[in-house]
């Protein structure tokens, strides 16, 4: 990479001439194959959602996440209501289109649109979502939404670092390790360090191209199990877009 230098020579950023910012999110719907993602409301969204986490047998979900478990349905409906009305975060229920019914949440946030990052968090994935292609197809509608919509040139996926389950999931939906923030926040009573990773503009053609492969029915046999890895379609993507 050629480094580039002012007047004092010291080295200084790639220019970004035509740069004038990222718009906010204002989508209420995302549609895809096996999902669709609505912004949460209570009315609509709080008791098929707090079904799907009832089948859970336990609340390990609960044990990373800034909110919850919640007890009983009014108040996980009380805490819906209050997240509804935000728009930073904004959360989103995952619809299942099979059932037309609610299965999880995820979240945009910490939404800085002038200098285009943004974050994905809040992701609480029922047991009705995990190992599904509703999990990976979520969040590709969130990519293409975030970098072909709205054009952010950073999207972030923050953790906390003991959180083994969501480390993962951010490398195999394509964000990149960064490091580790010592000391980051105190939640629950304890500390926190908190792992960062992301995805970049110029990395989001490679990596939806390769969420558009995973999730095409030639990639599963005929007990839905995958034929390919969605992490080595795209780091195959990646090689032949170099």
């Amino acid at each position: 990479m050629t480094i580039r230098l002012n007047e004092y020579q010291q080295p200084i950023g790639m220019p970004l001439p035509d740069w004038h910012g990222a718009q906010l999110p204002d989508r209420d719907l995302l549609v895809g194959r096996y999902c669709r993602l609505e912004r949460i409301n209570a009315t609509r969204h709080a008791a098929e959602l707090f079904d799907a986490y009832s089948d859970a047998p336990d609340w390990r979900d609960w044990t990373y996440l800034l909110s919850g478990p919640f007890d009983t349905f009014e108040a996980y409906r009380t805490h819906l209501e209050t997240v509804s009305l935000q728009n930073d975060p904004m959360h989103y229920a995952i619809i299942d289109v099979s059932c037309n019914k609610a299965v999880g949440t995820l979240a945009l946030m910490r939404i800085d649109a002038a200098h285009g990052v943004i974050e994905v968090g809040s992701v609480n994935y029922s047991p009705r979502v995990k190992r599904t292609r509703i999990a990976t197809e979520a969040m590709g509608l969130l990519l293409r939404y975030v970098f072909g919509d709205l054009g952010y040139r950073r999207l972030e996926w923050k953790c906390d670092a003991l959180n083994a389950p969501s480390r993962a999931a951010a490398l195999r939906y394509g964000f990149t390790f960064e490091g580790i923030f010592r000391q980051a926040i105190v939640t629950r009573q304890r500390n926190r360090d908190t792992a960062w990773y992301s995805i970049i503009n110029s990395e989001f053609a490679s990596i939806h191209a390769a969420y558009v492969r995973w999730l095409d029915t030639s990639n599963f046999d005929k007990e839905g199990k995958q034929i390919t890895r969605l992490a080595d379609i795209i780091t195959r993507e990646a090689s032949r877009l170099m």
